[in-house]
C-alpha cells in the first residue's frame, strides 16, 4: 500500500496519510508525494476541494526523525516539509482536514492554512519544536498568535504541552469536534457541500481571505526556514536528537 493514498471522488481529492505503524510519521519521500498531489491537484479542474487525513490511529506523529537523521536537509534549496508546506500554503483551492490521534509537529501547523478542520474528540495536537532545538515552521509563529493570541500561541510554543480537541476548539482552532467514527463522514460531507457551491465564487473568497496576510506568511516561511537550518548545526538540537537515538532524556544544561 502506498503512504500516501490519492482517490478521487468526484470532485473530491482524498489524500490519505497511510503509515500506521509509524503513527504516520511523514518521511522526506511522503511530503514529496504529498507536494505532488496538492499540485497536481490544483492543475486538475475536474478536482475542487482537497481533503487531507490520516489513516489508522493518528493523523501523523509529525516529522520522522530517524528518516531525517538518515537524510539531512544538507545543501537542499527546499527541503521535503518546506515544499510540502509552501504547497498547502499556496493552495487556491480548499483544503480541509480531518484530525484524529497524534497530529504533532506540522500535524497542526500545517492546519493554519486548511480552510476547515474538524477534529476527532481523541485528537491531540502538539508543537515540540523547542524540545528539538529549533523553531516553528509553517508561517505558524505569524498565523497563531494572530489566531488564538500571542500568551496561548507562546504557551503551545514554549512548554509543547498536548492540546485537546476540545481545547482547540474552544480556542478556533478547529471547526467541530466530534466522534472518531463520525469524523471522516462529517469532513466528507463539508468537502462534497463545498464541491457543489458557485466555484468561482469559492476561490474569489479564498483568495481575498488570504491576501491579506499573504506576503507576511511569505516572509514567515523564509524565516522561519532560516532559522531551522541554523538551528540545526546548534549543540541544542544535536543534544535533543542524540537524546531521541539514545532513548534518553536530553540535558541542555552544557549549552
Amino acid at each position: 500500500m502506498p503512504q500516501i493514498e490519492v482517490e478521487r471522488r468526484g470532485a473530491v481529492l482524498r489524500l490519505a496519510i497511510n503509515r500506521p505503524e509509524k503513527k504516520n510519521a511523514l518521511t522526506g519521500a511522503m511530503y514529496h508525494a504529498l507536494a505532488d498531489a496538492f499540485e497536481q491537484a490544483e492543475s486538475d479542474s475536474a478536482v475542487r476541494v482537497i481533503l487531507l487525513h490520516g489513516a489508522g490511529e493518528a493523523f501523523t506523529a509529525g516529522n520522522d526523525l530517524e528518516d531525517f537523521l538518515r537524510l539531512p536537509w544538507k545543501d537542499e534549496a527546499m527541503p521535503p516539509p518546506a515544499r510540502f508546506i509552501r504547497t498547502v500554503a499556496c493552495a487556491g483551492k480548499p483544503v480541509i482536514a480531518a484530525v484524529h490521534g497524534l497530529a504533532v509537529g506540522v500535524g497542526t501547523t500545517i492546519l493554519l492554512h486548511c480552510d476547515l478542520v474538524y477534529a476527532a474528540d481523541n485528537a491531540r495536537f502538539m508543537m515540540p519544536f523547542i524540545n528539538l532545538g529549533i523553531v516553528p515552521e509553517a508561517a505558524s509563529t505569524v498565523l497563531l498568535p494572530l489566531f488564538i493570541g500571542r500568551q496561548r500561541a507562546m504557551e503551545l510554543f514554549l512548554l509543547g504541552a498536548p492540546l485537546t480537541a476540545q481545547r482547540a476548539y474552544e480556542i478556533g482552532l478547529v471547526n467541530a469536534v466530534l466522534a472518531p467514527d463520525a469524523l471522516l463522514p462529517a469532513a466528507v460531507a463539508a468537502a462534497q457541500q463545498l464541491a457543489e457551491k458557485p466555484y468561482g465564487a469559492v476561490l474569489a473568497c479564498k483568495r481575498l481571505v488570504k491576501r491579506t496576510l499573504e506576503q507576511e506568511v511569505e516572509r514567515a516561511l523564509r524565516e522561519e526556514f532560516d532559522v531551522i537550518v541554523e538551528r540545526l548545526a546548534s549543540p541544542e538540537t544535536k543534544e535533543a536528537l542524540s537524546a531521541f537515538l539514545e532513548k534518553r532524556k536530553p540535558d541542555f544544561s552544557r549549552f
